[in-house]
């Protein structure tokens, strides 16, 4: 085993977050990269004495360089299909240059890319396109790079997985487009990570592309009535449709599934392209048992129902949290604050009132009217936003940067703080945070703060006419807690004025 570090980005995504583990277990020096080094260390892997972590943005070729330093090699399981880049395929390549750029100044020994299958001679969608496009980018520099294709990635959590499992489970009639008959051939999520390691130990895979897919070819329609069959549900009827587009199925996709517009739209257009492997020639260099599409979906099942999903398609992506939020000063922050705040004291220890806390959301809902939350995240899902369905990745861990419902935890600090960043459509910016505090003779101050920096007129005119709303639900909410806790309520919920953090000096990349 070398002594030197191999270089994993995307490390906290769906991917990257499961790799990391079974590289670590395998013994090897393992140097994460990510935007935030919070969400980096609230990974279960974070303490591990062969981890190693580096800030950097791929998008900032400076930081990106200082940490591929020292490496031997690279995996590459990035992209910026995600809501702050307006132009994905544009940020890929930015990033793939970087990438190529600083591999060759670091000298490594190889790159790994996991991208995506398509036949380059058919017209292929701009996400497939884009999957290729990084791959020629990053083999412009000097390392070597072996590029693994992949097709469908099934596994509990992946988006396919998740549409897969909406779409079968909440629609027994489904009006599809015409390729709901092509040709796939899926790949269970623990192929892909033997696949990726197994490069790292065969140096003949260095410098070659190899498609990579499961044991089963076959067709969209079949792969839903595989999901029926194996989830105990009834016949599904599927009705081709020759007008429905992809675009329009990625509306319905939206709609249907917790998987947003911006991730479903280039999965849907990728979808009217038959995506088979071409050849095997790496099942004899990396040989391994390839799981069977009803195989993969039976155990993808059972981790879903035990609540044991190590990772999910909403962890990638940063966590783009509000500069105002580090600094109370309102015009820096291009606006003023708006705060409403509620407390309350309970005859409870800290870790008594944070068990509820930790467990908020999803199929706990808000502890008190859950109708409301239903009806704003309907809302929120047919104005494009993220919607309700996210819900989360486990029903009682939070890390940073997982998502919860419609919004993403900033900091979870058990049992003192929980801060929640708003990612539904709103004209403005918000937050909702919840702080305990230990009191003298065995009592427990909770707090909940919400926060919001309006935009322009409309955001000022949405804080106020939804105010006396806020300030109902917030207390409400405050009593169904305590009644979760099952300790006595020493002082009703009222209104207080926080204090705003000073602390102004703050890098960005680190959130």
């Amino acid at each position: 085993m070398r002594s030197e570090p191999v270089l994993v980005t995307g490390a906290t995504g769906y991917v990257g977050g499961r790799l990391v583990p079974q590289l670590l277990a395998s013994e090897y020096r393992v140097r994460v990269v990510g935007r935030s080094l919070n969400k980096l260390q609230s990974r279960p892997w974070a303490n591990d004495p062969n981890i190693e972590m580096a800030q950097a943005d791929m998008l900032d070729y400076d930081s990106l360089a200082a940490a591929v330093q020292g490496c031997w090699a690279a995996f590459y399981l990035v992209h910026s299909m995600n809501p702050r880049h307006k132009d994905f395929a544009e940020a890929d390549r930015k990033a793939a240059q970087n990438m190529a750029n600083a591999a060759t100044k670091a000298g490594l020994n190889r790159m790994i890319y996991l991208g995506g299958l398509g036949n380059e001679k058919r017209q292929l969608s701009k996400h497939l396109k884009s999957r290729i496009e990084v791959a020629h980018i990053l083999k412009s520099g000097t390392v070597p790079l072996t590029f693994l294709r992949a097709a469908m990635i099934l596994g509990s959590g992946s988006a396919s997985f998740e549409i897969l499992r909406y779409l079968v489970e909440h629609l027994p009639v489904m009006i599809t487009p015409r390729w709901v008959r092509n040709p796939v051939q899926p790949i269970a999520i623990r192929n892909v990570l033997n696949y990726l390691q197994g490069c790292l130990e065969h140096d003949e895979t260095v410098g070659h592309t190899f498609d990579i897919g499961g044991k089963d070819v076959l067709t969209y329609q079949r792969l839903f009535e595989i999901y029926a069959e194996e989830a105990g549900l009834k016949k599904r009827w599927i009705i081709g449709v020759p007008l429905f587009t992809p675009h329009l199925s990625s509306y319905w996709i939206h709609l249907v599934t917790p998987v947003p517009s911006y991730i479903a739209r280039p999965l849907a257009e990728g979808l009217s392209t038959p995506v088979v492997c071409q050849e095997d020639r790496i099942q004899t260099i990396i040989p391994q048992d390839l799981l069977s599409c009803r195989e993969t979906i039976r155990l993808a099942l059972g981790r879903v129902r035990q609540q044991c999903v190590d990772t999910c398609w909403t962890d990638a992506g940063a966590i783009p949290a509000p500069e105002w939020l580090h600094c109370g000063d309102a015009p820096y922050a291009g606006g003023d604050i708006l705060e409403s705040g509620y407390r309350m004291i309970l005859s409870a220890t800290p870790d008594e009132v944070w068990d509820p806390i930790s467990k908020i959301g999803d199929q706990k809902g808000w502890y008190f009217a859950d109708f409301l939350w239903i009806i704003r995240g309907i809302i929120d899902r047919m104005v494009g936003g993220v919607g309700l369905r996210r819900g989360r990745r486990h029903p009682t861990d939070l890390r940073v940067g997982d998502a919860l419902d419609f919004f993403r935890v900033l900091d979870a600090d058990s049992p003192h703080r929980l801060q929640l960043l708003a990612e539904m459509r709103l004209p403005g910016e918000a937050t909702l945070e919840f702080r305990v505090h230990r009191l003298e003779g065995h009592r427990t101050e909770l707090q909940q703060l919400s926060r919001f920096v309006p935009r322009g007129l409309f955001g000022l005119l949405y804080w106020y006419i939804l105010y006396p709303f806020h300030q109902w639900v917030f207390k409400g909410m405050l009593k169904g807690i305590a009644r979760a806790v099952m300790r006595p309520i020493l002082e009703e919920p009222d209104r207080f004025a926080p204090g705003r953090p000073q602390v102004c000096a703050v890098d960005p990349r680190s959130e």
